[in-house]
């Protein structure tokens, strides 16, 4: 590292007066290894993006996302397909991906370990999808993209709701839907990793997965992902029973290696999905929502693929 640029929104998250005392501690860490470094302070997703490319256009190597996976989402964005670094200074609730490269959440802890880091080259999930004005778009993802149920929750849940209720009324609200909204199919196909056979299946929810390990108390949602691999790890939901959902869910929390009925496993490079056709009366199905990296996108139809070599990531050595 030469020159970086910590990239920083102060109107997200809490403990502001103790965020912006670590990133001023965090600049004087790289400043004292000899590294130019500046902060950059962001308002929204698209000035993130912005901002961003700003920041590579003026020399920098490495961009710092400080915060979550939704700000790393954003910055993705603007560093897929390029040789400038995305290093991480976890800031977020979840911090997925910090967990899965074994950065530490404490900031300083985090400087220290990118000090010393490698640069790691990996695939990122690509997604084609409808957005809510109806026109085709795409994002990249590095965690994983949901179609189906977790999307229709994140339809329902706005953003903004975490901070008009307080995360105890937003959980709560998120789990009376999760118990009284309908499940809407949907169509897949796909071919497994080193497969020529195409396969189908009718869906309540998909995910494709990139990381192994997302920290907290469920680690692995979808063993056998991992950055190092080129392609998905897709849970493929058939069913429509809670109880399965939950089951899945528990799976991982106490880490058993139990068959789900109605839920399998699959690696693969490409998926697509559509609705199924109109029903014998001829009314359309619900909408099927996608989400990425915890952001919601849009709708079906979505196909999802695997951009291999695409990102350089400063992680802890391992």
């Amino acid at each position: 590292m030469r020159k970086v640029a910590l990239l920083y929104n102060p109107d997200s998250g809490g403990r502001r007066k103790r965020r912006q005392s670590e990133l001023q501690t965090a600049l004087g860490l790289f400043r004292g290894a000899g590294i130019e470094a500046g902060l950059i302070l962001t308002h929204s997703s698209a000035h993130a993006e912005d901002e961003a490319r700003k920041a590579m256009l003026a020399g920098c190597d490495t961009l710092f996302a400080c915060g979550g996976d939704g700000t790393i989402h954003n910055f993705l964005q603007v560093l897929a397909n390029t040789h400038v670094a995305l290093a991480i200074l976890p800031m977020g609730t979840a911090n997925a991906l910090a967990h899965d490269l074994g950065l530490p959440t404490n900031v300083v802890a985090a400087v220290t370990a990118a000090l010393h880091g490698t640069l790691r080259r990996v695939a990122v999930g690509h997604v084609r999808y409808l957005n809510l004005q109806a026109q085709r778009d795409t994002r990249y993802f590095i965690v994983a993209a949901g179609i189906g149920v977790d999307a229709q929750l994140f339809y329902k849940l706005h953003a903004a709701d975490k901070q008009l209720l307080g995360m105890a009324a937003y959980y709560a609200e998120a789990w009376q839907l999760w118990f009284t909204h309908s499940m809407t199919r949907f169509q897949v196909e796909y071919t497994e990793t080193g497969s020529h056979n195409p396969r189908s299946a009718t869906l309540t929810e998909l995910l494709g997965v990139r990381i192994r390990n997302f920290g907290g108390v469920l680690r692995e949602l979808a063993p056998g992902a991992s950055l190092d691999r080129n392609d998905l790890r897709l849970v493929l939901c058939r069913t429509a029973s809670r109880l399965a959902y939950l089951s899945y869910v528990t799976r991982g929390l106490l880490r058993r290696n139990w068959k789900i009925p109605g839920i399998d496993l699959a690696h693969s490079e490409k998926v697509s999905c559509q609705y199924l056709p109109p029903v014998a009366n001829g009314a359309l199905h619900n909408k099927v929502y996608v989400e990425a990296d915890g952001e919601l996108l849009g709708t079906l139809p979505v196909e999802i693929t695997v951009v291999p070599d695409a990102l350089t990531l400063l992680a802890p050595s391992r």
